[in-house]
């Protein structure tokens, strides 16, 4: 199992060091589509017991990057098209109003990191930081809004996908793309356009809905 364990046997917070190692694994696609988590194994590698891997999984349950299955116990969860269009369809609803009411609280300096961000993710060519990359540019422009719950549950969201939307990019090769989009979604920032940036950001969420819903077979 690819993992970066810790030695958790005297750390009180056992189940969170678990929950966010197997998290970080299946987001980022060390840990496979259908793969089993066996929690034997996993208490072996964090030396730990099985208590707070079993709590940890259900946390991931709860997200929905973990499923139980009988006879199997469980494994990471896939995404079918119609998973793919709903999250897509609650991101579209949520992430417009957010950088609309981010816009009158970006200061230069947040929209200098978002600029940095963008740079960042333009310039990497090593698929593995897409993803991360892409999160980032967005985060640092929601988080002037304030709107705490509401950017949990993008993270949420943005977690169940953003393995297939790393594989998305290398497939549909759509770095370009996305780039060009972010760049006109930060100039609308910057010139203080927030209906702009709202429309921007629900046209940038529908494109990659498209594209991903076209070829999620192919992504898995």
């Amino acid at each position: 199992m690819k993992l970066n364990p810790v030695d958790i046997s005297k750390t009180a917070s056992a189940s969170s060091i678990v929950f966010e190692a197997l998290r970080k694994a299946i987001i980022e696609g060390d840990l496979k589509e259908g793969e089993p988590l066996r929690q034997d194994e996993i208490a072996g590698l964090f030396n730990t017991s099985r208590i707070p891997v079993r709590e940890a999984i259900s946390r991931l349950e709860e997200q929905g990057l973990v499923k139980t299955q009988r006879y199997k116990g469980a494994v990471v969860s896939g995404l079918s098209p119609e998973e793919a269009q709903e999250i897509f369809d609650l991101r579209a609803l949520i992430e417009p109003e957010v950088i609309r009411r981010a816009v009158p609280q970006m200061t230069p300096e947040v929209l200098e990191q978002a600029r940095q961000c963008l740079e960042a993710f333009s310039a990497s060519d090593d698929p593995l930081t897409w993803g991360q990359l892409n999160r980032d540019f967005h985060s640092q422009l929601y988080a002037a809004s304030g709107l705490q719950y509401h950017l949990d549950v993008i993270d949420n969201a943005m977690d169940r996908v953003d393995r297939y939307l790393r594989a998305q990019l290398v497939l549909s090769n759509g770095m370009q793309r996305a780039h060009e989009e972010h760049l006109a979604i930060l100039e609308a920032c910057s010139t203080g356009d927030a209906a702009l940036a709202a429309e921007l950001t629900r046209a940038h969420i529908a494109d990659a809905c498209t594209s991903l819903v076209e070829n999620i077979a192919n992504l898995r």
